[in-house]
């Protein structure tokens, strides 16, 4: 009986390795498939790109302000409301204008009696000298008598010269006081959108040292974008450059422009240096607003028509241009040469060593291409 359950356990192990060497067999006899990712070489146009995020602005902005001082006694337009050039917008209390002009024109009517006085007294002080004179030819008149009638005459001249002065400096206060009056009614510069309302109905402005803001209007008709570039990708940005951009709430529409201008003073953002590079756009529809976030792209270069595979298919690096890339042929995998021109932060461009619909690997079983 011993030897009969020795003899068992013997076979129970026999069985097993032999098992065990069948399953290694067939796993090194026949390999787990691969599984390859792949994608297919097309032709298409490729854009080498700058990235950048960047704010709308209006291209023309202006801020209204008062240029006199007193109660903003009526506003007349909202946050939102489109104006036109000339359109009334505030009116500030116009008393204050309205008392000056009344006073100056008091001012200078009295000024103008005073110029008919002065100038009928000079008269006769002109006619009496000339009767002297006559008179002292006879010698009814002595010198001294003859010289003060002169100076009389001078005296009376200067007095008509001063009212004058007197009365051209109280018309150029006038004139002002007009003007103020007319600066009581604040009217649009321009035409465009009230973006901002800084002083409200009944506040008072004063405008001794500069002009109080009232309100700020844009024209939205034509935007700019202010893209925020940094200092590594600045040195490719060029004015005339294409430039377009899209907006959070509208990812697939597109609006495009031409690089304006980079601007010269640096921005620092958490010890990052960037600057802004600067485009128009047009708005015929007004979908762009003050503020929006702009994902702006900066074309650099670009090719129609080109050979485009993704970045993930680069291999090795042979060269300057040259690299290794894997093709699918009939479920082998097979090394290629390539030679390739732009790239962008997704696809790159292939000169030569492939061809449309060649299928080339990205990944094998989850892990990219060496």
């Amino acid at each position: 009986m011993w030897l009969t359950g020795r003899k068992k356990r013997r076979l129970i192990v026999s069985a097993v390795l032999l098992v065990l060497v069948v399953l290694v067999y067939r796993h090194f006899s026949h390999p787990t498939p691969v599984d390859f990712q792949t994608v297919k070489v097309t032709k298409r146009d490729l854009q080498q790109n700058v990235l950048a995020t960047g704010q709308l602005d209006a291209v023309r902005k202006v801020d209204v302000g008062a240029q006199v001082s007193g109660q903003l006694e009526s506003l007349k337009v909202e946050i939102g409301d489109k104006v036109t050039k000339g359109q009334l917008l505030a009116i500030i209390d116009p008393q204050q204008a309205q008392n000056s002009i009344r006073e100056s024109e008091a001012t200078l009517q009295q000024l103008q009696a005073q110029l008919q006085q002065a100038q009928a007294e000079q008269q006769l002080a002109s006619v009496t000298l000339q009767r002297n004179r006559e008179l002292a030819k006879k010698q009814a008149v002595s010198s001294q008598d003859l010289d003060q009638y002169a100076t009389e005459l001078a005296v009376k001249k200067a007095q008509v010269e001063t009212i004058k002065a007197q009365i051209m400096k109280n018309q150029a206060s006038l004139d002002t006081a007009k003007i103020n009056l007319a600066y009581t009614r604040i009217e649009a510069p321009m035409d465009g959108d009230v973006v901002q309302i800084t002083t409200q109905q009944g506040q008072t402005v004063i405008a001794a040292q500069q002009a109080p803001n009232i309100l700020t209007l844009a024209d939205m008709s034509t935007m700019l974008v202010k893209a925020q570039v940094s200092e590594a990708d600045v040195i490719n940005l060029r004015p005339g450059q294409k430039a377009w951009f899209t907006v959070l709430g509208d990812p697939n529409k597109r609006f495009d422009g031409v690089l304006k201008d980079i601007q010269p003073t640096p921005e620092k953002v958490n010890n990052a240096i960037f600057y802004y590079a600067r485009f128009e756009v047009p708005n015929p529809e007004g979908l762009l607003r003050l503020q929006m976030t702009a994902q702006v792209h900066i074309q650099l270069s670009g090719v129609s028509d080109a050979l485009v595979i993704p970045l993930a298919a680069l291999g090795e690096q042979i060269a300057d241009n040259r690299y290794h890339v894997a093709l699918l042929k009939q479920g082998q995998e097979q090394p290629r040469e390539v030679t390739i021109g732009i790239r962008n932060n997704v696809d790159v461009q292939i000169v030569s060593g492939l061809d449309v619909g060649d299928e080339v690997i990205i990944s094998r079983g989850g892990v990219g291409v060496h």
